[in-house]
């Protein structure tokens, strides 16, 4: 009886492949030929899974957006009790990859936005990821922002977009070694602070 194969697994597999070649080499340098012998599966298991590089690409990239989402969904879990505003800054650390262990996720992470200059299909895998982000974000800026005796109104959503860019900023700073990791964590949380004063 032939052996069955659990797709969802398999890919998950190849896109921890891609992920892996995409931090050593960027993502120029991921091959199928070679997505396949990361895996340690066949080039015919890659093409079964995925038609096109592009959408073996795409994959990859929600795998990366549904991880980092995980990380933040039990780093909220861990201290259910907390302010919207801490949530918030739960959050934003977490989307930053500022900490070591997160290094090769950032490297990886931003090597797709690079790419989605160029690629449609991974410009709106991220519109969508930025979007959901952004949702969350609004929705805890306008939270925390009621429990404040704060002068001027916020605008959440914009003050949603701003933290998602410094977000991103941030991690490139740290990866280029503009910022040290501690650095880029004293600004973000400056400007955490500076939200509700």
């Amino acid at each position: 009886m032939p052996r069955q194969v659990d797709h969802a697994s398999r890919r998950r597999l190849i896109a921890e492949a891609v992920c892996h070649l995409a931090d050593e080499r960027g993502l120029e340098g991921v091959t199928l030929r070679d997505v396949a012998a990361r895996a340690q599966v066949s080039m015919g298991a890659v093409q079964r899974c995925f038609r096109t590089k592009e959408e073996m690409l795409v994959f990859a990239l929600q795998h990366i957006g549904e991880r980092i989402s995980e990380r933040v969904q039990a780093r909220l879990v861990r201290s259910p009790a907390q302010s919207a505003g801490t949530a918030l800054g739960h959050a934003a650390t977490e989307i930053s990859l500022l900490r070591e262990e997160h290094r090769a996720e950032a490297r990886v992470w931003l090597a797709f936005i690079a790419q989605a200059a160029v690629s449609k299909a991974l410009a709106t895998t991220l519109k969508a990821n930025y979007s959901t982000l952004q949702e969350a974000f609004t929705r805890l800026i306008s939270e925390a922002a009621e429990d404040t005796d704060r002068a001027a109104p916020l605008d959440p959503q914009r003050e949603a977009r701003t933290l998602l860019a410094l977000a991103d900023g941030l991690t490139t700073h740290v990866l280029i070694g503009h910022l040290t990791p501690h650095e880029a964590h004293d600004i973000l949380h400056t400007h955490l602070t500076g939200l509700w004063e």
